[in-house]
């Protein structure tokens, strides 16, 4: 007679792919890809090493799912910011602006999202995640130009450059060389920082200062 898997394991299997899921996640988190050890994961999700393999190939699948987890909550989030009220400058500086604020407020995810050095299975998610900020971009762009809030230019170009723009300049301040070298803030003080990224995209968008 065929094995057949009942509802109660199927749940029980679930369960525990969900706490590996959640324990990975903080673990990079905390500390980057470099500090998610599988002994540390399978420690933190009550399950034994050999249970994280049966749900997941290899530890680089494990990181690149999560990975894939965390970039897709920061691409909904500048989606949602394109999609609120307003012109298309208004909106496209919005996003930028929650881009990098989010990502000054938890540096050491951003970090790892945006440049820890990964494998090459993670990296092809970065990629792709790069490419799916840049749609949104360009989609906003092409809008921008439709309404005449933004000059007449090549949109997949520049929403290209966009996203290398602002990922390149928080890789300095994100970096775990510069976030021990500064005392934590109890209040925001990136403002300058972001205005200053902000105005040199949206001025490089329109040819105008912000």
């Amino acid at each position: 007679m065929a094995y057949r898997e009942t509802e109660k394991m199927r749940n029980r299997k679930a369960e525990a792919r969900r706490r590996i899921i959640e324990c990975t996640y903080g673990c990079v988190a905390g500390g980057g890809f470099r500090s998610a050890q599988i002994t540390r994961i399978a420690a933190c999700a009550g399950v034994a090493t050999g249970t994280i393999y049966r749900h997941f190939e290899s530890k680089e699948h494990l990181f690149a799912e999560v990975f894939r987890i965390a970039t897709q909550r920061e691409v909904d989030k500048v989606a949602e910011a394109l999609a609120t009220e307003g012109n298309v400058v208004t909106r496209l500086e919005t996003a930028l602006r929650q881009f990098a604020d989010r990502a000054l407020r938890g540096p050491v995810m951003a970090w790892s999202l945006i440049a820890e050095p990964v494998d090459p299975k993670v990296e092809e998610e970065r990629l792709k995640f790069r490419r799916a900020y840049a749609q949104l971009f360009e989609q906003a762009i092409r809008e921008g130009i439709e309404e005449d809030s933004v000059p007449d230019q090549d949109a997949r170009q520049s929403s290209t450059c966009l996203v290398g723009a602002i990922a390149e300049s928080l890789v300095g301040p994100l970096s775990p060389a510069q976030a021990g070298a500064t005392e934590p803030a109890e209040t925001n003080d990136h403002d300058p920082l972001v205005d200053s990224i902000i105005c040199f995209c949206m001025q490089g968008l329109t040819g105008t200062r912000r």
